[in-house]
């Protein structure tokens, strides 16, 4: 499959008359601020001046790092798989948050080192059972594991596209991601690592530094190391992002708005990005993470987010407290009335 050549751009054919149908709600020209922006956003990804948005999904991707045993985050490996339970017995703040604003959810698997068994609404994508290799060693998987986990996630983006779903979001879990992320950032963007680099789920001082002094041993290893994004997500991903950025490019040609969470999704964005710059047309970055990579990715994309609560939680808590925004945005230019039609006096 070639992840170069897709998707394609997102229509401006109809960007006048959208533009048009904004300026003449009911309201001053720009008065509803980066909803207009949205609202344009969305009816370009659907070539439409009604669009709709139908089944919002959030798809959560979990994998274990091989590298997280060598003390990158405060967290023990094992946490992968307990949070993995914990989103199916609907307990986590994502099941929360997609419950409150009655987003569908779905748990993959896609490379956690636990045997879950078959389980209801948990995805089987597996790529590895013990999760990726260690990048301090060598790389973390595979060119052939990271086709697979693209392969996967494209499969699991087009079955939700065919059900209907015109609007998917992506969340993540797998101790040590952060740290995958962050390599990922530094490698694609060009950005010096140490800003690149957080404190993840809550490393103190002392930790951060021996987390940052992995990440450069990691980057010693690999001295013929480029900016291929394909190259970067073997040498140091995690099957949950490499998934994600297969999930995310496949949703894009499908006409699906994206919406992307925090920092590890970040990294996944920023590696469809660099595979398909067109991939931007369909994504919404849906906050500002207190990681200072995340920062870092959004300036190299210039994305704006939607919203800085200074999350940092991942699960793809920040697409679902964004979902309101968007809908509302879709609202006003498919409901609002224009000065015709609510026979309301223009500006003098």
């Amino acid at each position: 499959m070639n992840w170069m050549h897709f998707p394609a751009p997102a229509t401006r054919e109809f960007d006048a008359a959208l533009r048009r149908k904004i300026d003449r709600k009911t309201k001053p020209l720009g008065a509803l601020g980066r909803l207009e922006e949205l609202a344009l956003q969305i009816g370009r990804v659907q070539g439409t001046l009604t669009p709709r948005l139908a089944h919002p999904h959030i798809v959560v991707l979990a994998g274990d790092h091989g590298a997280a045993k060598a003390g990158i985050s405060p967290y023990p490996q094992e946490v992968t798989w307990q949070m993995v339970e914990n989103f199916l017995s609907g307990g986590a703040a994502i099941n929360v948050f997609a419950r409150a604003n009655e987003i569908g959810l779905t748990i993959v698997d896609a490379g956690v080192a636990h045997d879950f068994g078959p389980r209801p609404n948990l995805v089987d994508a597996k790529v590895s059972p013990h999760g990726t290799a260690n990048y301090l060693d060598g790389a973390a998987m595979s060119a052939e594991q990271r086709d697979t986990a693209l392969a996967r996630g494209a499969a699991i983006a087009h079955e939700l596209a065919a059900q209907g779903c015109t609007i998917i979001g992506f969340g993540e879990m797998g101790i040590g991601n952060t740290a995958a992320a962050s390599l990922i950032t530094h490698c694609l963007t060009g950005l010096p690592l140490a800003a690149c680099v957080g404190r993840g789920a809550g490393l103190d001082d002392a930790g951060l530094n021996k987390k940052q002094k992995l990440l450069e041993q990691a980057l010693a290893v690999w001295p013929e190391r480029n900016a291929d994004p394909l190259a970067v997500l073997a040498r140091y991903g995690g099957f949950e992002i490499v998934m994600m950025t297969g999930a995310m490019l496949t949703a894009a040609k499908s006409k699906m708005l994206v919406l992307v969470d925090g920092f590890i999704c970040g990294a996944a964005a920023l590696a469809a990005a660099r595979l398909a710059p067109a991939f931007l047309d369909y994504a919404v970055f849906c906050h500002a993470s207190a990681e200072a990579g995340h920062r870092a990715q959004l300036a190299a994309l210039n994305a704006a987010p939607l919203l800085s609560l200074d999350l940092r939680l991942g699960e793809g808590t920040g697409v679902a407290l964004a979902w309101p925004l968007i809908r509302a945005a879709c609202a006003f230019l498919n409901e609002m009335a224009s000065f015709e039609s609510a026979k309301v006096s223009e500006k003098l």
